[in-house]
């Protein structure tokens, strides 16, 4: 059997896009000529490569075992081609980080200034909560990712670049809001805006207070950090949230309560999966993100002051 990088590469295009019809548009192919060149890789196999089960496309277990091929051929051609870059003293390609929604408050700035350092580095930047980072690291879909509390399934390579204080936020008309030493039990009959289920930042809050014997009681859930800060400066409730998402905490009505035992401590941290080959971009990434990490300690830790004042 002889299979072609070209027929790999067109049982890719069928498979991302979910259906022949729109491989052929981004192929720049007529259906026919798509469907016919299909068929040939079929016959090649020996066996279907799809099946229609309605109006869509799925590919049977021969399809799955060639497209797994395909994706790993694809993947050792990038890895080559960054490589032979690196050799040069050029590193150029694509760089694919999964991040939670947290650290969007200072990835997307890195990734700018990691560029600047290197113009021909494309970027792909996907912002989820952390249950939907851990599966996207499950499938192996990206070169990094970037969260504090990396997953004991399935088994992870994990490098700590930088601090990840959490904090109790509240109104800055409070009756907190300004006292010192304020004892963990003086939040029990609070309410909570919390991030939604699945959320690192959550899952952080909910294990510091039942270390407390206290259970959070949540009265909002909402599915960004910019959501949870404008609730609580709207006197909805109080909450937790990482130091790095308070850029400017006292002009946006929030003022952080100085609760004893916080902040709550982690680190955030560069994960991949164990037995994976880092690609020579991936690796410069992350030693830039440790290089950088000192100054943005110190801006955390900046903000962290300002907002307690």
């Amino acid at each position: 059997m002889r299979l072609t990088l070209h027929q790999l590469r067109l049982l890719l295009a069928v498979s991302r896009e979910g259906s022949v019809t729109r491989a052929a548009q981004r192929l720049h192919l007529t259906q026919p000529t798509l469907s016919g060149q299909l068929r040939q890789l079929s016959e090649q196999v020996g066996l279907p490569l799809f099946e229609r089960v309605g109006r869509r496309l799925h590919l049977t277990t021969a399809g799955d075992a060639v497209l797994g091929a395909a994706q790993r051929v694809e993947q050792e051609l990038e890895n080559l081609d960054e490589t032979l870059a690196e050799l040069r003293g050029d590193v150029v390609g694509r760089l694919r980080l999964a991040v939670v929604s947290t650290a969007e408050t200072f990835i997307p700035r890195l990734l700018g200034d990691f560029r600047r350092e290197r113009p021909a580095v494309e970027v792909s930047l996907v912002v989820l909560n952390r249950d939907a980072v851990v599966r996207r690291l499950a499938d192996n879909l990206d070169d990094l990712y970037i969260m504090s509390r990396p997953p004991e399934v399935p088994v992870v390579v994990a490098t700590p670049f930088l601090s990840n204080p959490l904090v109790v936020i509240a109104p800055t008309h409070h009756a907190l809001a300004g006292r010192i030493d304020i004892a963990v039990r003086a939040l029990e009959d609070e309410e909570f805006v919390l991030r939604e289920q699945g959320s690192g930042t959550r899952q952080a809050a909910e294990h510091f207070f039942a270390a407390h014997d206290m259970a959070l009681r949540p009265r909002l859930e909402l599915g960004s950090n910019e959501a949870v800060k404008q609730a609580v400066a709207g006197g909805l409730g109080l909450s937790v949230l990482s130091a790095h998402a308070l850029a400017h905490a006292a002009d946006e009505g929030i003022a952080v309560l100085q609760v004893v035992n916080t902040p709550v401590m982690s680190q955030w941290q560069v994960v991949y999966p164990a037995g994976k080959r880092l690609s020579p971009l991936a690796a410069a990434f992350l030693r830039f993100l440790q290089a950088r990490a000192p100054e943005l300690n110190r801006t955390a830790q900046a903000r962290l002051t300002a907002a307690r004042r």
